[in-house]
């Protein structure tokens, strides 16, 4: 196998993760089988347990892994599911070591730092290439370089540079401002986080400099002379509309056949024919369309941010170029309805509105409002998860006449609890076992003969079936709670329509309403969001985008 590491320099957040997926598309299009690997420098043995605004959104695996949002670029880049083994933290190593040591598989050694933390990060980078059967594993150091937290990683990178200096190389992506009252790119800050990188042992192969313009031959050659690095692998990443054309920028300048040649490697074959179509249909869909999405975890500080629902802004971007068009967001922070209930009116505004996932009482009220509204104004909206289970809440009390319907997240003392705890869930919590206890990663579901949804799959899976069959579907999953069934005949019979179960139909995991009554009214308990992908776009929300084009 061989192996690329990527770091980053002077500030996080510069596109390490969207660096990785490119590279790793670049070389599957070449014919070479590509682990990526996300390793994170916290403690935490998973994301599952980190507020939104802290690092951002928390992506789910098949296998329910929780992990850091840029394992959801790494699939949507190269279009396929990861696995567990494709998300490291400090947490897991530590975890690990003490387990090995308490077991005595250290043979009575002290176990020290170094050697024994990197020594298990090598281990768990070469177990994730050979489990993932790649020929090219392509690791992702997060954060930036001089920062205590991930130096072992760092060092990880060292000792296999050592060891096998034919297999090893590093990428260094690092950041060349232009500010406004100097008018000129500055490449100081790429030389500093280059000379810290360079002072642990590592001199990057390649340098990918990060700006607002493309970089211009004479801060390449200074970068070059400064870094000690050949002018023509100082590679130029320059901000764009789209991610999905950072490949095709890479490309142009020969990243990919630079990297195979310092791996002495030959193409196979040659094949981004899908890519280039998707992002030809990218810039030919220039009709836009206003989707609102309605949350609580956009605000940080003085700044709104879009991080925590980044899969379902992708998704929706998805859904917007499968229908020539393109998406123009606005960001509503639900507790502004509790707030100012007049400004409920300006949903009116939209083609489309997005709730999408959440936890606890903060900005329910506001959300179920939103719903409200929409339902009664026939503006077409999904649900996702806690979006779900809102708009259950909202026909419960204006629908079903449940006056104080609600969950038992928010309020355990309601006498109509439409949303409650799945009954396993409640030692969990007794015990205070809240890391990786909820239901996590994918399950089956039966989605409605003739329903809305049954209508969407079948359209994605070109389906000539019947619709009078249903269908088995596979979704990812992340909750505690769920729709009480015990409410299930009576709001159906208030016209909700129960379109997706569990297989033992045990569980709702999908509610809408009739399309005679409403053009799109979807909740969905599960999160199509994380399995969309610009090459395959999700069902779900190829059709909600139709819908609200319709508005």
């Amino acid at each position: 196998m061989k192996f690329i590491f990527v770091s980053g320099g002077v500030i996080s957040g510069l596109g390490k993760g969207i660096t990785t997926a490119s590279i790793g598309l670049l070389l599957e299009s070449h014919g070479y089988k590509v682990a990526p690997i996300k390793c994170e420098a916290y403690m935490n043995v998973d994301s599952g347990t980190i507020r939104p605004q802290e690092h951002g959104e928390v992506f789910v695996l098949d296998d329910g892994m929780e992990c850091d949002q840029d394992m959801g670029n790494y699939e949507r880049f190269l279009n396929r599911s990861l696995v567990k083994d494709n998300f490291v933290t400090n947490g897991q190593i530590y975890q690990e070591i003490i387990r090995k040591e308490r077991a005595f598989e250290y043979d009575g050694e002290d176990v020290e730092i170094v050697p024994h933390v990197p020594e298990e990060m090598i281990r768990r980078f070469k177990l994730a290439g050979k489990n993932n059967k790649a020929d090219i594993v392509i690791i992702e150091i997060g954060g930036t370089v001089g920062e205590y937290q991930n130096q072992l990683f760092i060092e990880a990178n060292r000792i296999m540079k050592y060891r096998d200096k034919e297999d090893v190389i590093h990428v260094h992506l690092g950041y060349l401002p232009t500010p406004g009252f100097l008018g000129e790119m500055k490449s100081k800050p790429v030389q500093t986080s280059v000379r810290i990188l360079s002072g642990t042992g590592i001199m990057p192969d390649f340098i990918i400099g990060r700006a607002e313009k493309e970089i211009d031959e004479k801060r390449k050659e200074r970068i070059a002379w400064l870094c000690n690095i050949d002018k023509e692998n100082v590679i130029s990443d320059p901000d764009v509309d789209s991610i999905y054309k950072i490949p095709l920028i890479f490309k142009k300048q020969g990243l990919d056949k630079k990297i195979l040649n310092k791996f002495n490697l030959r193409s196979k074959k040659k094949d981004l024919s899908s890519w280039n179509k998707m992002v030809d249909k990218i810039n030919n869909s220039v009709k836009s369309i206003k989707i609102a999405i309605v949350g609580k975890y956009f605000a940080t500080g003085d700044y709104v941010l879009p991080d925590s629902y980044i899969s379902v802004i992708e998704a929706i971007k998805h859904g917007c170029w499968a229908n020539n068009l393109q998406p123009e967001f606005t960001w509503i922070s639900s507790e502004d309805f509790e707030k100012k209930p007049e400004l409920i009116k300006t949903l009116k505004d939209f083609n489309g509105v997005v709730i999408p996932q959440g936890w606890g009482s903060r900005g329910v009220e506001g959300k179920v409002s939103a719903i409200k509204y929409l339902r009664e104004n026939k503006i077409p909206y999904l649900g996702l998860c806690f979006g779900m289970q809102m708009a259950v809440i909202e026909f419960a009390r204006n629908v079903c006449g449940f006056k104080d319907a609600n969950s038992e997240e928010v309020n355990p003392k309601t006498t109509h609890p439409v949303i409650h705890i799945m009954p396993h869930q409640k030692e969990y919590l007794e015990k205070h076992q809240y890391g990786g206890t909820i239901r996590l990663g994918t399950y089956p579901c039966i989605i409605k003969a003739n329903s809305l949804l049954h209508m969407a799959y079948s359209k994605s899976r070109n389906d000539k079936r019947s619709a009078i069959s249903d269908m088995r579907i596979s979704e990812r999953h992340r909750h505690r709670y769920e729709f009480n069934s015990d409410y299930r005949t009576r709001m159906e019979e208030k016209g909700l329509i129960i379109a997706g179960t569990s297989p033992d139909n045990q569980l709702v995991e999908a509610i809408e309403l009739s399309k005679k009554i409403h053009p799109f009214f979807v909740g969905v308990q599960f999160h199509p969001e994380y399995k969309s992908r610009p090459l395959d776009p999700h069902p779900i929300f190829v059709e909600f985008i139709k819908a609200a084009a319709k508005k």
